[in-house]
């Protein structure tokens, strides 16, 4: 059976722990490989590799970083089919999505080719007699990257491009349940003439995520996850005097108004809610039907819905694949039950679905249901799964006090042909990200993402600007060259003059 190990020092090494978990074919249920869960003395070496690596690297040029980046970037583009394969296999979604996480990934390398750019500072000269002051970032150093299963290749991409980029060396812990993704990451970064010990990947559970937020050499840690894992690195770190930024779950609302387009709005649903199997922190996965319009809009639903094809991810028919885990598949069907016995409407439950031959895969269809309120638990709950609540809702008013009092705030989106309405909605909604007419509106990687409330915990959002203000910290230099005329003693407060 295959064995994966960790990346330390720029090679991959087997564990040392005797710890193993397992890896599944999500499609077949069945056992494909064994991942190494890492020991605290693991953990220890992979920290001890970066930080020996930091002394020259966060002293390294520009131009050799980013000429890193730039052939990183090439191998990735040539490689793309085959790290979209590692992820189909192991996480399960469809090959097509699994390609579109690359890209999505791959804009964040290249945000991180132009570092130079990002990284220039400020400078005032004469601020007095012949006084500069200027204002430059500098890298942190050690840094580590807590990610999820649901996206093995992105959410990495998502930090370590833009950590490296800025001087700093990486460390990152990827899910045990996908794990030979980061690894195949790692080897790509070293053929591109990354240094031995700027980038490493520890794999392992809860001992490598506390020994990370405790370890004094990891001055910062970037966390994406459940939101009570989130909250929990975000005050473990912190305690530990590490910055942290924790993105956490989410609850997505998608408010349809009685003046949009329901056709488009259909589609839409049916996109966002189900695609990658509804394992995403930015899937709709309530949706505001405002007015009369929820009778139609349900059926619409429904129709494409029943017309979506589910299979084996490496299948070019199958537009939706399995679950991670059956753990996982149980646990979201558990909520469909729960629906119909707090008196939601199932109208497609996706519970009893199977694909032949692969009866033991961790497969659930899509499921729909309808007349939900706030106080039930498909409502409350993040499910994570191809499950879609419909909530009915008599004014914009009251949608947009629905979608406001939810615990979370990570992404959100209004459907309508109200320009006015529209712009009072990107006002007034309390959520982090929104998309007007757009209803995954993950932004492009020259902006940032990061949600309110429950779904974000830390000062900062992740990539973009503010991911390179995370990465560095500010210093301000003040200078004044000798000058005759500067000498004697001044015991009085330094002013401008």
């Amino acid at each position: 059976m295959k064995s994966i190990g960790h990346w330390i020092g720029g090679k991959a090494v087997e564990g040392t722990s005797g710890r193993r978990g397992p890896v599944f074919n999500p499609a077949t249920g069945a056992q494909a490989a064994q991942v190494d869960l890492a020991s605290v003395g693991e953990v220890d070496a992979a920290v001890a590799a970066a930080q020996a690596a930091y002394a020259s690297w966060g002293r390294s040029s520009l131009v050799k970083r980013t000429s890193v980046l730039f052939r990183y970037r090439e191998l990735l583009v040539a490689h793309r089919d085959e790290i979209a394969a590692l992820i189909t296999a192991e996480h399960g979604k469809v090959h097509s999505d699994a390609l579109g996480e690359v890209a999505r990934g791959l804009e964040i390398v290249e945000v991180a080719c132009g570092i130079p750019q990002l990284l220039k500072g400020e400078l005032s000269t004469e601020v007095s007699t012949r006084i500069d002051v200027a204002s430059i970032r500098r890298p942190v150093g050690v840094v580590a990257g807590i990610t999820p299963f649901n996206f093995p290749a992105m959410v990495p991409m998502w930090m370590f491009p833009l950590a490296i980029a800025c001087g700093n060396t990486f460390v990152l812990k990827p899910s045990e349940k996908d794990p030979s993704t980061a690894m195949r990451l790692a080897e790509l970064l070293a053929e591109a003439g990354l240094p031995d010990g700027v980038f490493n990947v520890v794999n392992g559970d809860k001992t490598a995520v506390d020994r990370l937020l405790d370890h004094p050499d990891v001055k910062a840690v970037s966390f994406v996850g459940s939101t009570p894992i989130a909250r929990y690195v975000h005050s473990r770190g912190i305690e530990h005097g590490k910055r942290v930024q924790a993105l956490g779950g989410a609850k997505n609302h998608m408010l349809v108004l009685p003046d949009a387009d329901l056709d488009a709005a259909a589609d839409a649903a049916v996109s966002a809610a189900f695609g990658s199997a509804g394992e995403r922190c930015m899937a709709i996965s309530a949706l505001v039907a405002v007015g009369g319009i929820a009778d139609e809009l349900v059926a619409k639903i429904r129709e494409r819905a029943e017309k979506i094809t589910i299979g084996p991810g490496d299948d070019p028919a199958s537009e939706m694949g399995p679950l991670i885990t059956r753990e996982h598949r149980d646990k979201v069907a558990g909520y469909v039950g729960g629906a119909r016995e707090q008196g939601a409407e199932v109208v497609l439950d996706g519970t009893g679905f199977t694909v032949k031959g692969m009866e033991d895969g961790h497969w659930l269809g899509l499921t729909l249901l309808d007349r939900v309120t706030p106080a039930m638990d498909a409502y409350r709950d993040e499910i994570f799964g191809p499950v879609l609540c419909v909530v009915r809702a008599d004014s914009y008013e009251e949608g947009v006090e629905l979608i406001n009092s939810s615990a979370w705030g990570n992404g959100t989106a209004i459907f309508t042909r109200d320009g006015g309405a529209a712009r009072r909605f990107e006002l007034e909604v309390e959520v982090g990200m929104v998309g007007v007419n757009v209803p995954i509106p993950v932004p492009v990687g020259f902006h940032s993402f990061g949600g309110w409330k429950d779904s974000l915990f830390g000062d900062h959002h992740i990539y973009g600007a503010e991911g390179v203000r995370f990465y560095t910290r500010g210093k301000v230099v003040t200078t004044r060259w000798p000058d005759p005329a500067d000498a004697g003693v001044n015991l009085g407060f330094p002013t401008s003059s």
